[in-house]
């Protein structure tokens, strides 16, 4: 077989069950390196709190230098009550905002989709949830969230007063616009674009620079605006009359986790974070299941991997461009929850409960 030229890919296991999954993960990367002609060289680094037990640092130097180098990361997960003491430079969680910012991943894609074995999981009528399948872009980093000035400062009488600055600028909000029309085009051709027009001048903002883009870039994709709290009460009332979503960075995190709560199933929901491409056509980007790094059942080999493994789908789809590849894989988890195997947080009558290896090799069983 002729090899094509080697990429790599950083494994930044992280904490809790992070190891576990993203031990599957590589299995799979095996695989397609051995039976697809693929050279992916994959290398490992600590990220969080196992950073802090080494290095006492939540990522090293040396580590966040293998992500420059990296085409893709794929991240398992960070954190855990045992360093919630931590002074805030070094608490686990800073690892993710120092790779997100230094890396320049601005726009995060959260998709949430209903598994139709799955249906039944969700809180919401099957009629209402079954077939979803929307996309949503949060801004990563710009907003509240990174906003100056911030922090806690004394003030008279002995009280203390909290400040956090909500910004934007035309070319952040063009930029992820961008990734959401782009999207949209691939899609159904609908993006909604979420902000707080009616209170907030930022919001006056993004509702005009989000049409100014439109208007001029993507004629032929239909925009609705739409505030981001009845944005809330629509995805509960009626998920479905949405597509591809895109809102700002304190607005995506609440709303994308509404969203992946919908469909019953988070241990199986990833996502993606992705910055500008280069001139080469090349992008940084990061991808990691939306699930936490469950301390509580770590270690257990009862964790779901294929959130994990959709992550490195989506690595296949949007930085590598093996869009068939990344099918194959999306397939072959299909079948397996066809089969009635389960993990335990997804666990129903009638169906086999498996661990996260079993899970993890019926998956790579179903690649051809």
């Amino acid at each position: 077989m002729i090899k094509v030229k080697k990429r790599k890919i950083l494994l930044l296991p992280g904490d809790g069950i992070g190891p576990e999954v993203i031990n599957e993960v590589q299995k799979i990367i095996e695989w397609f390196n051995k039976n697809k002609s693929l050279d992916f060289e994959v290398e490992e680094g600590l990220v969080g709190g196992a950073s802090f037990e080494k290095y006492k640092s939540p990522i090293t130097d040396e580590v966040f230098y293998k992500a420059l180098e990296s085409e893709a990361i794929i991240l398992g997960a960070v954190g855990g009550p045992k360093w919630d003491n931590l002074e805030f430079s070094k608490r686990p969680e800073r690892a993710l905002l120092k790779l997100r910012k230094e890396l320049k991943l601005f726009a995060n894609l959260r998709p949430a989709i209903c598994f139709k074995q799955l249906v039944d999981a969700s809180s919401l009528k099957p009629e209402i949830i079954s077939g979803l399948d929307i996309m949503i872009v949060r801004e990563l980093t710009g907003g509240i969230y990174f906003g100056e000035p911030r922090g806690i400062t004394p003030i008279e009488n002995g009280e203390r007063k909290g400040t956090n600055t909500h910004t934007y600028t035309t070319s952040e909000i063009h930029r992820v616009a961008r990734v959401a029309f782009e999207l949209a085009k691939k899609r159904k051709k609908t993006v909604t674009s979420c902000e707080k027009s009616n209170v907030m001048e930022a919001g006056m903002l993004w509702r005009e620079e989000v049409q100014v883009l439109k208007d001029k870039e993507f004629k032929k994709v239909e925009l609705k605006h739409m505030l981001a709290d009845n944005c809330a009460m629509q995805l509960l009332k009626n998920p479905k009359q949405f597509d591809v979503i895109v809102t700002d960075n304190l607005f995506g995190d609440i709303l994308s986790d509404e969203a992946a709560m919908l469909t019953g199933s988070l241990g199986l929901l990833p996502s993606a974070s992705l910055g500008a491409k280069d001139k080469n056509g090349k992008m940084r980007a990061m991808y990691e299941p939306i699930h936490g790094s469950a301390p509580d059942i770590a270690g257990k080999n009862i964790a779901n991997p294929i959130a994990s493994i959709l992550s490195l789908s989506m690595a296949l789809r949007y930085s590598l461009e093996l869009d068939s590849e990344a099918n194959l894989l999306d397939l072959a988890v299909q079948q397996v929850l066809d089969d009635d195997l389960r993990t335990k947080d997804i666990m129903s009558a009638g169906k086999k409960e498996v661990g996260t290896t079993v899970m993890g090799d019926a998956i790579i069983a179903k690649l051809k």
